[in-house]
């Protein structure tokens, strides 16, 4: 059984406490190669041998690996990382038109929310994942993609209920020493979890939020999306106009698109009324199809009649494109990775 130390979300006080480096300047290049995403201890070219030596023998850069590798032809990566303990999760590349860079990163292995249209939802929920393992996911992806723009936490997971190592991650990714990472291009979202809404809101970290919101119809939003019965509609909105007062952001309201579900003049009209007197920017994202679920995307037309109505009600309304459908790494699709072999290698997670 290995007991070395994940370092990818050490501070520099940490660091320095742990190994005991000496002087404490050495806490603060290790620090800052962690942050370049260097692979080896031995890359950290500006440490004596010994320390190097040390930190080896007592640490571990990575504690999870990526085993396996997708990209989709129009520039979307997706990697299936295997944890210590055997479990897998995926993390995303995306890129926009722009050439603009967005990781999306999962915060949990699985999922306890049970969206009815999300295939994370079918896996259940194992665990949380460490600070570390998140921060590993942003280092593979720029391993692989280069410097990122922006991170996302729209992968696997319901962030709110793993703020306290989404905090910690981002207190390293974002640390002007380090990464450097500006907290205006993170954001959070959530299924509606008020409680989470109201804490992001008081103690920060000071980023974007995204609702998941997908209808307004409280009946059908507590068949497709279970959170809804002890965070209802009423108290969301609420919640959302709680954030964007205390922080000043404009909150982006996900509507996941459905056939014959949610894309009707009513549906429409019941969004529009959610969104009066918020300041919300509503995502349209048509449904990205998940073998296993009894869901259909919308036609072309489906999806620009929905996005006309709020137009002409003046609500900010985007149609999403589909990205990195070809290799089950859009919205709603990850989670394929259940059936990972065990055996990996157990460290000691911060």
């Amino acid at each position: 059984m290995c007991t070395k130390v994940a370092v990818a979300a050490l501070s520099v006080k940490e660091l320095e406490e742990q190994f005991s480096l000496s002087p404490s300047f050495r806490a603060k290049q290790v620090y800052q190669w962690i942050a370049k995403g260097v692979t080896s201890f031995d890359q950290m070219t500006n440490l004596d041998k010994a320390t190097r030596q040390k930190l080896s023998e007592q640490a571990v850069l990575r504690s999870s690996t990526v085993t396996k590798e997708l990209r989709d032809e129009d520039g979307t990566i997706k990697l299936q990382l295997t944890l210590h303990d055997g479990l897998a999760i995926e993390t995303v590349l995306l890129t926009d038109q722009e050439d603009r860079k967005t990781a999306c990163v999962s915060c949990q292995a699985g999922c306890a929310m049970h969206c009815a249209f999300c295939q994370t939802g079918t896996l259940g929920l194992a665990r949380n994942l460490t600070a570390s393992e998140i921060v590993e996911e942003f280092l593979y992806l720029e391993e692989k993609a280069g410097k990122l723009d922006n991170i996302v936490f729209m992968g696997m997971g319901e962030p709110m209920q793993n703020l306290d190592a989404i905090r910690k991650a981002l207190s390293v990714l974002t640390d002007p020493e380090g990464r450097a990472l500006s907290s205006r291009r993170i954001t959070i979202s959530t299924c509606g979890i008020v409680k989470g809404i109201y804490d992001l809101a008081d103690n920060g970290p000071a980023v974007r939020l995204a609702v998941s919101l997908t209808t307004a119809n409280e009946d059908l939003r507590k068949k497709l999306m279970p959170v809804t019965s002890g965070n209802p509609l009423s108290e969301l909105k609420k919640a959302i106009a709680y954030f964007s007062q205390k922080t000043q952001k404009r909150v982006t309201l996900e509507a996941a698109l459905m056939s014959g579900v949610n894309t009707d003049d009513a549906s429409a009209r019941e969004l529009i009324d959610f969104a009066s007197g918020l300041d919300v920017h509503v995502n349209l994202i048509p449904w990205n199809p998940v073998g296993s679920l009894d869901f259909k995307t919308p036609s072309r037309n489906e999806s620009m009649n929905f996005m006309h109505s709020l137009q002409d009600a003046q609500i900010p309304v985007t149609l999403r494109l589909k990205r990195g459908v070809s290799v089950g790494a859009a919205c709603g699709q990850l989670g394929n990775t259940h059936d990972c072999s065990r055996g990996v290698q157990s460290c000691r997670q911060s």
